[in-house]
């Protein structure tokens, strides 16, 4: 039996936190396996070779253009898959609009964490790089949509993370400042994205994180789960002396 591995505790320098933002695919669902399907799915109108799960997971965490890009490159000429790239994007978007959610499976303590932070009176926000009508599916399909006030996907504003611009927006339609708020996600998007927007970050290490070691992130913290998450801004909110 493979023991949990354990990190040091968090330590956030900043005021009480008052919300959470949260990252989808690798941080609450496994989605790779999905990625790979409705890649393969759109290789295969393309007449170009498949790829695998090992691949994807380099790529996941920077949007669909930048997934389909990614894909493309090792399998076209540049010029050729410059030209290629429109008719792939629109051949994906179809073909994973048939199977989002039928490969993946929610990571552990995932829904326990976000009732321990709703209980503890955090706001909740899901930022992710996803489309957003594929977001509000997969967290609907698990049962998770309700625990969040908002929902930003990555064709909902002009940017998407690493820019801050989504953390922002999320944190005003909270009504919450972002230095009150912290990012959780298991790449280097996401803690650029909240460190960028003055939050406070946290990083689960059973992610993606663009086939990095979760190490390299700088964030404030490795928390095993969104449950020991919970626990280290509940650590955090105990009265100064």
């Amino acid at each position: 039996m493979t023991a949990t591995p354990t990190f040091p505790a968090p330590v956030f320098s900043g005021p009480r936190i008052e919300a959470a933002i949260i990252d989808l695919d690798g941080t609450m669902v496994d989605t790779a396996d999905d990625f790979t399907a409705g890649l393969n799915g759109m290789l295969a109108q393309l007449d170009a070779a498949e790829t695998s799960r090992e691949e994807v997971v380099e790529y996941v965490g920077k949007g669909s253009e930048h997934l389909i890009r990614s894909v493309l490159a090792p399998r076209f000429e540049a010029e050729h898959a410059q030209d290629r790239f429109d008719e792939a994007l629109a051949i994906y978007q179809e073909e994973y609009s048939k199977i989002n959610g039928t490969h993946t499976r929610l990571y552990p303590d995932v829904e326990a964490g976000l009732k321990a932070m709703r209980d503890a009176g955090l706001k909740l926000a899901c930022v992710t790089n996803k489309p957003r009508r594929f977001a509000v599916q997969l967290l609907t399909q698990y049962g998770l949509v309700g625990y969040f006030s908002v929902v930003i996907g990555g064709d909902t504003l002009a940017k998407k993370k690493p820019d801050p611009l989504p953390m922002i927006t999320a944190c005003a339609e909270m009504q919450v400042a972002p230095q009150a708020t912290v990012a959780i996600g298991d790449s280097e998007n996401d803690a650029m994205a909240g460190r960028a927007a003055g939050m406070a970050t946290l990083t689960v290490p059973y992610g993606y994180n663009h086939g990095q070691s979760v190490q390299t992130i700088k964030s404030d913290g490795i928390v095993a789960s969104l449950l020991d998450a919970a626990k280290a801004i509940a650590a955090h909110q105990s009265p100064t002396l």
